[in-house]
């Protein structure tokens, strides 16, 4: 493991990999390279990069620990500042019933952006 993802105070790993010489072969191995990555189904293919990336996220849908579920929300990103987090903006219209017609509304919604989709 290089020090170029080592970026951060604490030591990051994966949690499913063991990094010493000793080990049984449980994960995907490629190129004297172990790395964890899993498939998340409902359609989304496990992109290049979380496959042969050096990143380390435990936020990450396809090399770390979370499970995608809930709704799919489509939207258009508004904002990129925050390190690994991106505002979502979703536009809906809103029924007003007194007035038989329709208003524009909107909600921004946070979201993790991992180091494959970059």
């Amino acid at each position: 493991m290089n020090t170029t993802e080592q970026n951060e105070r604490a030591f990051q790993k994966q949690p499913t990999v063991f990094l010493s010489k000793n080990r049984r072969l449980l994960v995907k191995k490629q190129k004297n390279n172990l790395r964890y990555y899993k498939d998340v189904g409902l359609g989304f293919k496990t992109p290049q990069t979380a496959i042969e990336g050096k990143y380390i996220d435990k936020k990450c849908p396809f090399t770390g620990n979370v499970s995608i579920r809930g709704r799919i929300l489509r939207g258009v990103v508004a904002t990129t500042k925050m390190n690994r987090t991106i505002i979502v903006r979703k536009n809906y219209l809103h029924y007003l019933k007194k007035y038989n017609r329709y208003e524009k509304r909107h909600t921004n919604i946070p979201a993790h952006l991992s180091p494959c989709f970059r």
